[in-house]
C-alpha cells in the first residue's frame, strides 16, 4: 500500500506490508522511510498497529544522506497495539523502519513523530505514555495529580522504603515499587477503582496501612521495616477478605515495577519519579532485580511473568489475567516489569494473607537462608510484626500523655511524629527526610533533638552530639550541614550558637555532667569563633551612619532560606547566638572555668548591641514589628519565634515590637483561614502556637493548631510535608513526608501547652496551653514522665465537680522561681487551694513550692 497512509493522520488508512519467508537472511526486510526533507529534531516516535498486524520485531534507523543508516531502536515481539519510542534529542533527515513479519501481513495504521519535550526526561516520557493508557495502569503522579506517602523503616537505619496513599510500597531511595492489582470477579482492581482509606497498626505506628474497597472484596496493605539498623527488611502484607457469602476465586499481582512512590516533581537531592529495572529474574524462590537486590515471596507465589517496556503494557495484559511469558527480562533503558501472582480460593467471608520480604540492605530475613523458604512462612511475619510493634510502643509511649478523645490528634501526633524522626535518622545523624533532606543540619538537628529530649531519648541526641562535634572546623566553626560528603563550608552563622544551645539543653534534661566536660573543648573554641565573627561588626565602619545598624551582629548569612539568593544580617543567627553565648556562659559556669565572667559579658554586650540594632532597623523601614534580616526589614514572626523558644529573651526583647509581630501574625493567619485564595504555606509555622502558649495567648495557639492539622495527609499518617498547598492535588514541590524539623517543631509547641520552662523567674509553667474543656471531659489531662530541666513531671487535671484539680507527683525538683501552675478556664479565679491550704493567684494561676501537691481552682 501506498507509504502516506502510515502518515495522513487516518488511524483507518494503514500502510500494509506482506509477509516474509522464514529464511529472513535471503529476503530483503520490509522497509518503510520518511523524509523530513531537512535535519529535524524531535524527541520520538508512536507507532500504531492495525489490531493483530503488528511485526515479529522491527529496527528504526537514523540516516543524514539515505545512504549510511544508523540502527536507533530495536523493538521485539510484542502485543501491544501502539509502541512508543524513546528517541530523546534525536536529530535527523530520514527515519526508517525496517520491519519482519514471517506470518502474516504488517498494519501500520499511524506514525507520529513527536516533539523533543516528549522524552525530554524519562519522567517526561512516561507521562506521555500514562496518558495513552487507562487510570490506574501507572502511579498516579503520572495523571499529574499529587501523591503523598509515608517513610518507613527502622530507627537510625541508612536506608528507607515509602509507601503511598494507593498502596504502593518503594524499595529504597530512588529504587523500585512493587505495586498491588487484584483481579476479582472478572475485574481488575486497581488503586484508581477501589475506594481507598489509610491509617496505620496501633493508630500512631510507624506501619502504615493502606485499605481498597470494591463490591465482594476488601484488601488491606500492612507495611513495616523490622531488623538491625545495618540489616533491616522491608515487610509487606497482603489481607485479602472476601465481603460476600460466596467463595471466590481471585488473582493477587503484585508488580515490581521501575517507579518510585516519590513523584517526578521532587527534585531535592533525589529526583522522584522513574526508577530502572534493567534486569529482572524469578528462581522459583526469589525474584532478583537489578543484579542487586531481592525481593522475596514468604507466601509461595503461584507464578511470575516479566517483560520489557516494548513487550507491551503489562496492567493490560492483567486485565486478561495473564502474566507475562517469561521468568525474565532485560531493558537497557531500565523499564523491565515483574509480576508475582497468587491464586486466591476465598470461602465466604473468609479472608487469606500474602507476605512479602524486600531485604533493604545485602542481608536479608534470617530465615532465607533456609534450603528453602519454608521457615520464611507461617507466622515468620506475624513474629517480626509483633516485635516491631511492641519496639515501638516502647519507644512512643516513655512519656505518658493521656488526653480526651477531642485531643486524640495531639497525642497521635506526637507518637507518630517521633517515630518519623527515629526513622528518619541515619547513623547518630538526625535528618528531616529521607530523600529531599537526607543531610543532617545543625539547625534542625538542634531543635529536633529538644523535641526527642522532652520526651525521654536521651541517647539519641547523646550520640548526635558526639557525632557531630567531630565535624568542628579548626577554627571552632560549626558547619551548617553534614552528610556522606563530610562537611558543608557554606558559612551559616546560626550554626554555632545552634550547637551551644544543643549541648546545654542535654546538661540540663541529663545533668550528664562528663559529656560537659568532653564537650568543654568545643565549646570554648566555638565561642571564639563568634566573638571572631562578632567583631568582624564592631570596626569604625560600623559606628555611624547606615551601617550602624550592624554594629555587633553576626555577619551576613544564608542560614534563613529567604535569603538564599543574597546573604543578609538574619536576626534569626543573632537569636541563635544569643542563645550560645548564655548557654556558654552557663556551661562555664556549671564547669568552674574561668571563661565564665568573659563569657557573661559577651552575653550582655551581644544582646545590647542586638536590640539596639532592631531598634534601628525597625526606625528606619517606619515598621513597628521585629524584622526578619537588618537591611530589609521584612516580616516574618516564623523566624522571629526563635526569640522566644529556644531564646527564652522574653523578659528583654522590646515588647511593643514583640507583641505587634505576633499580631501580625496572627491577622495574617486569620485571612488566609477565612480566605478560599491562599496558595500554600510551610508548617515551620508550628512554632508560632509555642509561643502563643508561652505568651498567654492559648486560645489564639489552639486556633492556629486546628488549622495545621487539618493539612495533614493523609489524616491518618499524623505528618506533615515541608509545603503545604491549598490544592491538595497540586503537582509542585513538597518536601519531604515527613518532614520531621516540621514533626519537632508541632512536638515542641504541643509539649509546650503541658509545660515549659521560664527563664526569667526561673520557673516551670504547668498547663498553660491546657484549654478548659480538656480537663472536663472524660477523664481530663494526664501526663507522665515529661522530661524537664528540673527533671521527669508526672501530673493529671481533671474536673472535680464544679472544680479543676491538679494533681503534682512527686519526683521533680522545684525551680528557683517555683512551679507556676495555670488554670485551664479563662474565668476569673474566685478560689485557688494548694494541699488544702488557701493560696494567692498569680497571673491566672498559683505557684507551688513544695510536693506533692494537689491544687483546686474554683471560679
Amino acid at each position: 500500500h501506498d507509504a502516506s497512509k502510515a502518515m495522513d493522520l487516518r488511524p483507518a488508512t494503514s500502510w500494509r506490508a506482506n509477509a516474509q519467508r522464514p529464511n529472513f537472511d535471503m529476503v530483503p526486510v520490509r522497509v518503510l522511510t520518511i523524509d523530513f526533507h531537512k535535519r529535524r529534531e524531535f524527541g520520538g516516535l508512536v507507532i500504531d498497529w492495525e489490531k493483530n498486524h503488528r511485526p515479529d520485531s522491527y529496527t528504526v534507523w537514523f540516516s543524514n544522506d539515505s545512504v549510511s543508516w544508523v540502527p536507533k531502536y530495536d523493538v521485539g515481539q510484542s502485543s501491544a497495539s501502539r509502541d512508543h519510542i524513546y528517541l530523546p534529542e534525536s536529530d535527523t533527515r530520514f527515519v526508517r523502519l525496517s520491519v519482519r513479519a514471517f506470518s502474516n501481513y504488517t498494519g501500520l495504521s499511524e506514525i507520529t513523530v513527536e516533539p523533543l519535550s516528549w522524552s525530554a526526561t524519562m519522567n517526561d516520557f512516561y507521562f506521555a505514555v500514562a496518558k495513552d493508557a487507562r487510570p490506574g495502569d501507572y502511579p498516579r503522579y503520572y495523571s499529574r495529580k499529587q501523591n503523598y506517602w509515608a517513610v518507613i523503616g527502622a530507627s537510625g537505619d541508612t536506608r528507607e522504603g515509602l509507601i503511598d496513599e494507593q498502596g504502593a510500597i518503594e524499595s529504597g531511595k530512588g529504587q523500585f515499587s512493587i505495586e498491588p492489582f487484584l483481579f476479582t470477579n472478572g475485574r481488575l482492581i486497581t488503586w484508581n477503582n477501589a475506594k481507598r482509606s489509610t491509617g496505620d497498626v496501633g493508630d500512631d505506628l510507624p506501619i502504615p496501612t493502606v485499605t481498597w474497597k470494591s463490591p465482594g472484596v476488601e484488601m488491606t496493605i500492612t507495611s513495616f521495616a523490622w531488623g538491625p539498623p545495618d540489616s533491616s527488611v522491608l515487610y509487606a502484607r497482603y489481607n485479602i477478605r472476601n465481603t460476600t457469602s460466596s467463595t471466590q476465586n481471585s488473582k493477587l499481582y503484585l508488580a515490581i515495577r521501575p517507579f518510585q512512590v516519590n513523584p517526578p516533581w521532587q527534585f531535592l537531592n533525589t529526583q522522584g519519579g522513574a526508577a530502572s529495572i534493567d534486569s529482572i529474574e524469578y528462581d522459583g524462590s526469589r525474584v532478583h532485580v537489578n543484579a542487586n537486590r531481592i525481593v522475596l515471596p514468604l507466601t509461595r507465589a503461584s507464578g511470575f511473568g516479566a517483560s520489557a517496556f516494548d513487550e507491551g503494557n503489562t496492567v493490560e495484559m492483567l486485565r486478561t489475567s495473564q502474566l507475562p511469558s517469561s521468568r525474565t527480562a532485560k531493558d537497557k533503558l531500565g523499564r523491565a516489569t515483574g509480576v508475582l501472582s497468587w491464586d486466591i480460593n476465598l470461602r465466604a467471608s473468609g479472608d487469606t494473607t500474602i507476605d512479602v520480604a524486600i531485604p533493604l540492605h545485602d542481608a536479608g530475613p534470617s530465615c532465607q537462608h533456609a534450603a528453602s523458604l519454608a521457615d520464611c512462612r507461617g507466622r515468620w511475619t506475624d513474629r517480626q510484626l509483633a516485635a516491631a510493634q511492641s519496639w515501638w510502643e516502647g519507644k512512643e509511649h516513655r512519656v505518658g500523655i493521656e488526653l480526651p478523645s477531642s485531643a486524640a490528634d495531639y497525642v497521635k501526633s506526637i507518637h507518630s511524629n517521633l517515630a518519623y524522626i527515629l526513622i528518619n535518622r541515619d547513623g547518630a545523624g538526625i535528618q528531616p527526610g529521607s530523600r529531599s533532606y537526607e543531610r543532617s543540619w545543625i539547625r534542625d538537628g538542634s531543635l529536633t533533638s529538644t523535641a526527642l529530649l522532652r520526651l525521654g531519648h536521651y541517647r539519641e541526641v547523646r550520640d548526635y552530639i558526639n557525632w557531630y562535634a567531630t565535624y568542628q572546623f579548626d577554627n571552632g566553626k560549626i558547619p551548617c550541614c553534614v552528610d556522606t560528603r563530610g562537611a558543608d563550608p557554606v558559612p551559616e552563622n546560626d550554626s554555632q550558637g545552634e550547637f551551644i544551645y544543643l549541648v546545654a539543653e542535654y546538661y540540663r534534661h541529663t545533668l550528664d555532667k562528663e559529656l560537659l566536660e568532653k564537650m568543654w573543648p568545643h565549646i570554648s573554641r566555638t565561642v571564639v569563633f563568634m566573638d571572631s565573627l562578632r567583631h568582624s561588626r564592631m570596626t569604625d565602619e560600623y559606628k555611624t551612619g547606615d551601617k550602624r545598624v550592624f554594629y555587633g551582629l553576626m555577619p551576613q548569612s544564608i542560614s534563613h532560606e529567604g535569603y538564599s539568593a543574597k546573604p543578609m544580617h538574619s536576626y534569626w543567627d543573632d537569636f541563635f547566638a544569643l542563645r550560645g553565648y548564655k548557654d556558654a556562659a552557663d556551661i562555664a559556669t556549671i564547669l568552674g572555668k574561668p571563661d565564665a565572667k568573659n563569657y557573661a559579658d559577651a552575653r550582655d554586650e551581644f544582646r545590647k548591641d542586638f536590640y539596639a540594632s532592631i531598634l534601628l532597623s525597625m526606625k528606619q523601614h517606619n515598621i513597628d514589628y521585629i524584622p526578619g534580616a537588618a537591611e530589609l526589614g521584612d516580616f516574618d514572626a516564623t523566624s522571629t519565634t526563635i526569640a522566644i523558644n529556644p531564646g527564652d529573651e522574653l523578659a528583654h526583647i522590646p515588647q511593643p515590637a514583640l507583641n505587634r509581630s505576633f499580631d501580625k501574625y496572627y491577622e495574617n493567619f486569620v485571612n488566609r483561614r477565612d480566605s478560599a485564595t491562599w496558595d500554600a504555606y510551610t508548617p515551620y509555622e508550628w512554632r508560632t502556637v509555642g509561643v502563643f502558649v508561652r505568651m498567654g495567648e492559648k486560645k489564639k495557639a489552639h486556633e492556629i493548631a486546628a488549622f495545621f492539622f487539618n493539612d495533614q495527609r493523609p489524616k491518618a499518617w499524623h505528618q506533615w510535608a515541608e509545603v503545604v498547598y491549598r490544592d491538595s492535588l497540586k503537582t509542585s514541590f513538597i518536601g519531604d513526608m515527613p518532614h520531621t524539623w516540621v514533626g519537632s517543631d508541632f512536638i515542641r509547641s504541643a509539649l509546650d501547652m503541658f509545660a515549659f520552662e521560664r527563664e526569667s523567674d526561673s520557673s516551670l509553667v504547668i498547663g498553660g496551653g491546657i484549654p478548659e474543656n480538656w480537663a472536663r471531659e472524660e477523664k481530663g489531662v494526664a501526663i507522665r514522665g515529661l522530661s524537664t530541666h528540673y527533671g521527669s513531671l508526672t501530673y493529671t487535671m481533671r474536673s472535680a465537680g464544679k472544680d479543676i484539680q491538679v494533681n503534682i507527683e512527686k519526683g521533680i525538683r522545684i525551680p528557683a522561681g517555683g512551679l507556676v501552675v495555670d488554670s485551664p478556664s479563662d474565668r476569673a479565679i474566685r478560689q485557688a487551694i494548694v494541699n488544702g491550704n488557701q493560696a494567692t493567684p498569680v497571673k491566672g494561676g498559683v505557684v507551688v513550692r513544695s510536693l506533692p501537691a494537689v491544687i483546686t481552682f474554683r471560679y
